[in-house]
């Protein structure tokens, strides 16, 4: 008779999920015992970079990706890189090891209590089986439930003497099963909406990470093409849904009530598309839409559209959706937009060289097609300025800003993606919550660039500090670190550059070079 162990193994290869980004306990040893010569075990020193690089390899290839933590400890450790992943919609199923069914009741060592409630609510479902019988089926639903509109984390916790366990037959039924999700508007409902765009006086389209995760950008493109509409990205941008060089490209909006209201003044639709309804950050209060405008909210996130606090909206996938919509619009007559200035470059400082000059080199060195992992949280503004991007699946940021995504995520993405090259910026203090994604990198040979920006402070906590009226405040700077030294004793060559002429030689290794490289760059600091 098959057992829990064999079914599941079936039912992860059937449904793809052969890469397995993990750090083992005892609890995990039965899962992991007679592991598949077909499948792949990525090893992470932390939880949280095993979170990480699985959340860039399902961003990166839109595909469900097992995680297996360590019970409640290892789930603990996990929870901050969680945070991203929910916000990403990122498909991850996550598995915990679980005490011996016998012993979770008297509450042992590495039983973990509760454990469906231990990761809410980071997470679409929540479950650990009743039984051995049901682990398989667990899990089945678990998949399932990751892969299905809008996608995010799921969480399994399975007894580790559940493994071992017979089944019957019928429980490898859940191997062959396929789950579809076909829902669209309706034509009355896309008719509505195309009404409403045709009429529209002065259209605007805000264009959110699910256009790029969908890779609807070409879509995004032609129905700006078609209304003659600006084209902003919205704000906390996790992902870049559109080229930025495009002449119909405005920017990232703010992520302030004020600040997006004042950067629509003049628009009387405003349409949304694969974002929320607004991820509003910094406190800065005032009307949520400019004085005599409408909003329409296209999402396939029925949580998106439910909480917005205003506009109408339709619920659907969005690929299908502008298919639909997009022939039913009449091509405008409004004169295009004209292309945003090329910022001017920027001057360096003695044994540092300004975020400018660096994304500069980079702008001009990279492949086109170069993915960027992003996370200095001081320089957004600045690179979405000077770095084009033109192509689906070019940046990935932190969707819920929370440190540590970068490096792992990186390796993630590139294990993923192995076709482009993945580079990653860094800032100094971001690097240091997840550092030991370093190890993974070299252990693995995954080519990934590693760029750490050091200013030698938290740049956007100083930029925070003045807005508060907290200058005063403890804690803010973050001195005396060498990353080439850590980097090489995680097995990762490292070179520190302070000029531009170095900088631009070390990257033109680094883009040849078959092994990651990290390149540390002394930098002044500027605002986010």
């Amino acid at each position: 008779m098959p057992t829990v162990h064999s079914v599941t193994y079936q039912l992860l290869r059937r449904q793809g999920l052969n890469v397995v980004f993990g750090n083992p306990g005892s609890n995990e040893l039965p899962f992991l015992k007679d592991f598949p010569e077909d499948f792949q075990y990525v090893l992470g020193l932390h939880e949280g970079v095993v979170v990480g690089m699985a959340d860039g390899y399902a961003l990166a290839s839109g595909q469900p990706v097992l995680v297996n933590l360590h019970a409640a400890a290892g789930t603990g450790n996990a929870m901050g890189a969680l945070t991203n992943a929910w916000y990403s919609h990122s498909p991850l199923v996550l598995t915990a090891g679980q005490q011996a069914r016998s012993m979770i009741g008297v509450e042992s060592m590495l039983a973990n209590v509760d454990a469906p409630s231990l990761p809410r609510p980071l997470v679409k479902w929540s479950y650990e089986p009743a039984c051995p019988e049901d682990v398989p089926r667990a899990l089945s639903q678990a998949i399932h439930m990751a892969s299905l509109p809008a996608k995010g984390p799921v969480y399994v916790s399975i007894p580790h003497d559940d493994w071992g366990r017979e089944v019957e037959e019928d429980a490898t039924l859940v191997t062959r099963r396929d789950v579809h999700h076909a829902g669209t508007p309706s034509d009355a409902q896309l008719a509505g909406l195309a009404e409403r765009l045709n009429r529209a006086r002065n259209p605007v389209v805000v264009l959110g990470p699910e256009v790029d995760a969908e890779h609807a950008n070409a879509l995004a493109v032609e129905l700006a093409e078609r209304l003659r509409m600006p084209a902003w990205v919205a704000p906390s941008a996790s992902r870049c849904p559109f080229p930025t060089r495009h002449a119909c490209f405005r920017g990232v909006l703010p992520a302030a009530i004020a600040g997006i209201s004042g950067k629509l003044e003049g628009h009387d639709l405003i349409l949304v598309i694969g974002a929320p309804v607004f991820r509003y950050h910094q406190y800065a209060p005032g009307r949520y839409l400019p004085e005599g405008a409408e909003l329409i909210h296209l999402t396939s996130d029925v949580q998106e559209a439910a909480r917005a606090p205003m506009g109408d909206a339709l619920v659907g996938g969005l690929y299908a959706t502008l298919e639909k919509l997009l022939p039913t619009l009449t091509q405008s007559e409004r004169a295009m937009p004209e292309p945003l200035p090329l910022p001017q470059p920027m001057a360096d400082e003695p044994g540092r060289l300004a975020p400018e000059s660096v994304f500069d080199a980079l702008d001009a060195l990279a492949p086109k097609d170069a993915i960027f992992v992003k996370e200095s949280t001081s320089t957004v503004t600045a690179f979405w300025q000077r770095v084009e991007m033109r192509h689906p699946d070019s940046y990935f940021f932190p969707a819920a800003g929370g440190l540590g995504f970068g490096l792992p995520a990186a390796v993630g993405v590139q294990l993923a993606r192995p076709e482009r090259q993945v580079i990653a910026v860094i800032g100094d203090g971001s690097a240091n919550y997840a550092i030991s994604a370093l190890w993974s990198a070299a252990q693995y040979g995954v080519p990934v660039v590693f760029i750490i920006l050091r200013n030698d402070t938290y740049g956007a906590l100083r930029w925070f500090s003045r807005m508060l009226d907290a200058e005063d405040a403890p804690g803010l700077d973050v001195p005396g670190l060498d990353f080439c030294a850590l980097a090489r004793g995680y097995g990762v060559e490292a070179v520190c550059t302070d000029t531009r002429d170095a900088f631009e030689n070390a990257l033109r290794q680094a883009l040849n070079a078959t092994k990651p490289m990290l390149i540390e760059v002394p930098t002044t600091t500027i605002e986010p």
